[in-house]
């Protein structure tokens, strides 16, 4: 048997994943897994139900749901249809003869919801977080991250490879031949590794304040001289914008090999390849396993989601805020919300004093920062109302599940555009209330926990309070250390990127997490390696929120430092598939769960006297060792 004082995780979650199975359609299974399959289990029933007429809602946006429901749960209609309702579409791509006149349908393209390579959008202003603005991204890659691109990366080889092969299947159940599928595949990847070549690294696109760089807009349309701009945003936003936020400058300046007439016969084969893989999930079910075997093979699961769950999963995204609001009316209690409002209030007091007891930061810089921690604003179990759009998502049951499917889209992107220049809506969450997750959004200097991760084994009334501490406390201080993290530093108590450190304490703050980054920086993870820089601001908020919750457990007069070890162990348990955890380990910002308990642990000196950890023992780490910040 492994020894606590060997292998923290190991012997706290060893005996459970000795027995704990993966189902066959996810990558893996333990704490937050263990909570989400139980809550499909009730989507699942419940939406059965509703298709039977067994308590139907009211709600009219649920009504949409139930209605929509029936066209993606009708597989002998999607069957019969096979692959006809994309068939025009991709006709429409394949009449395009050159980039001019596929420009000129760009904005019809967009509207409708259909692939068009423009990765341009609207989100909030970094400099003024209540105002969104225009930004533009860059091509999404086929592999996890730039560098599977590299030279003698065999993973990467490997996956291509796989593309590849499920490519030459899908294809020609759209009417390529042998000789046509390979010309699409070949210029698809060919595309592709251009823009690998330019965009953001996984660990690039993870340091915030180095995204922000505003254009002056004509600047930036001379980068793109073949792509008529002015024409597109004019149409998009009712007017011709003044500038524009570029944080993939690569991308952009090499715009010419991707946005021209020489660039277009890789362009318009990106396209066609886009649009057959894209709405796979909308066709029969044979299309449907078909064209997710790709994913499959890049994490490791033995076989697809079973055609009833697809279905419900299907048509549950359109409608996830409607049906996460309904979730937590019905699952958490009035009891648990005001408990758990009350955990928030205690954690953000907490972390207050630590603020102020801190022995590294000028008075000046505290200050601040407890001004940025008392203007954060937190959202416990579900949004207090659901977005307005959702009441304009109106299933029509005598249209195909295609056509239902491109007018939902349709609403969102509206919504999007429409949103240029207007105050950001501080109200609405990025997330259900029936996802099992947290987060902390520095634009809005928010906190967010959905209803579905305030249970066991996060938090429960039945549970030691200094259970509760180490589950959803940790996960809690978690949430509020992002706002002093690598990334949520940068920004003030308004949301927006402003520097409010003096140097001297920036420069120590760096110095301090550039030891977190060495703690986890090359540790092997299923024969990967985790990137220290990649997760600094996932391990830092672990530290954090570590500190702060143990802090506030240690004020209950029951206080038990193993049971709060013991259970920050246990949320994290997770049994997985290798080749999840080598994607992971490339694209995740946070860092392995077995190396976010056993790495962090160790920088605090109650474990090692509550466990008896010596010299000698494999969890040891020398006291000058122990990182501490927040």
């Amino acid at each position: 048997m492994v020894r606590l004082q060997d292998d923290f995780y190991e012997a706290i979650n060893g005996e459970w994943e000795k027995t704990a199975v993966i189902p066959n359609d996810k990558p893996r299974t333990g704490g937050f897994s263990d909570l989400s399959d139980d809550i499909e289990q009730w989507l699942i029933a419940t939406s059965k139900g509703w298709q039977q007429g067994n308590d139907l809602p009211e709600d009219t946006i649920l009504k949409n749901f139930v209605a929509y429901h029936r066209l993606t749960a009708d597989t002998k209609t999607r069957d019969e249809l096979g692959v006809k309702p994309v068939l025009p579409l991709i006709a429409q791509y394949q009449s395009f003869n050159s980039f001019a006149e596929f420009s000129k349908h760009i904005v019809a393209l967009e509207k409708s919801g259909f692939p068009n390579a423009l990765p341009l959008g609207v989100e909030p202003d970094f400099k003024d977080a209540q105002t969104n603005v225009l930004w533009a991204g860059a091509l999404s890659l086929l592999l996890p991250d730039t560098t599977y691109y590299e030279k003698g990366h065999e993973q990467g080889q490997t996956l291509l490879k796989k593309f590849r092969e499920e490519q030459e299947l899908l294809l020609p159940y759209f009417g390529f031949s042998v000789a046509e599928t390979t010309d699409l595949i070949d210029k698809y990847l060919a595309l592709d590794a251009r823009a690998a070549a330019v965009v953001l690294s996984q660990e690039e696109n993870h340091e915030y304040a180095k995204l922000y760089h505003p254009y002056d807009w004509e600047k930036f349309t001379k980068l793109v001289p073949e792509l008529p701009l002015d024409d597109i945003l004019t149409d998009l936003i009712g007017q011709r914008p003044d500038k524009i936020i570029v944080p993939e400058e690569r991308f952009w300046a090499a715009a010419d090999q991707f946005y021209s007439e020489s660039a277009w016969p890789l362009l318009k084969a990106y396209l066609i390849v886009t649009v057959a893989n894209q709405f796979t999930g909308y066709l029969s079910d044979e299309i449907r396993i078909l064209g997710g075997q790709y994913q499959r093979e890049l994490t490791g699961l033995p076989e697809a989601m079973h055609t009833e769950k697809a279905a419900v999963y299907l048509a549950a995204q359109p409608f996830n805020q409607a049906i996460g609001y309904y979730y937590a009316q019905q699952k958490f209690s009035p009891e648990a919300k005001a408990d758990v409002e009350a955990k928030v209030a205690t954690m953000i007091d907490v972390f207050k004093q630590r603020l102020q007891s801190n022995d590294w930061l000028n008075e000046e810089t505290k200050q601040k920062a407890i001004v940025k921690l008392n203007t954060i604003v937190p959202h416990i179990g579900y949004p207090e109302k659901l977005p307005a759009r959702l009441y304009q998502k109106v299933v029509s049951p005598e249209k195909t599940l295609f056509e239902v499917a491109t007018q939902l889209r349709q609403v969102e992107i509206a919504y999007s555009w429409s949103q240029w220049q207007q105050p950001v809506d501080r109200s609405e969450w990025h997330m259900p209330a029936h996802l099992v997750n947290a987060y902390y959004d520095p634009q809005q200097n928010q906190i967010v926990f959905p209803a579905a991760i305030l249970q066991a084994p996060f938090y429960s009334l039945k549970q030691s309070s200094s259970a509760n501490y180490g589950g959803i406390g940790a996960v809690i201080a978690h949430e509020i250390s992002h706002a002093f993290d690598t990334n949520g530093a940068s920004f003030d108590e308004f949301g927006s990127l402003n520097n409010w450190w003096t140097d001297d304490d920036f420069a120590a703050f760096h110095e301090r997490t550039d030891k977190v980054v060495k703690q986890f920086d090359g540790l092997d993870s299923y024969g990967a390696k985790v990137n220290g820089k990649l997760t600094v601001s996932e391990n830092v908020a672990d530290l954090g929120g570590l500190a702060a919750a143990l802090a506030a457990a240690k004020l209950d007069s029951d206080f038990s430092v193993t049971d709060f070890f013991d259970s920050w162990a246990t949320i994290w348990r997770m049994k997985a598939r290798p080749e999840y955890m080598r994607l992971l380990a490339a694209a995740d910002p946070h860092g392995p769960a077995e190396l976010r308990v056993n790495v962090q642990v160790k920088n605090f000196d109650d474990f090692f006297d509550a466990f008896h950890v010596n010299a000698d023992d494999k969890m040891w780490l020398s006291p000058e060792s122990r990182v501490q910040i927040w």
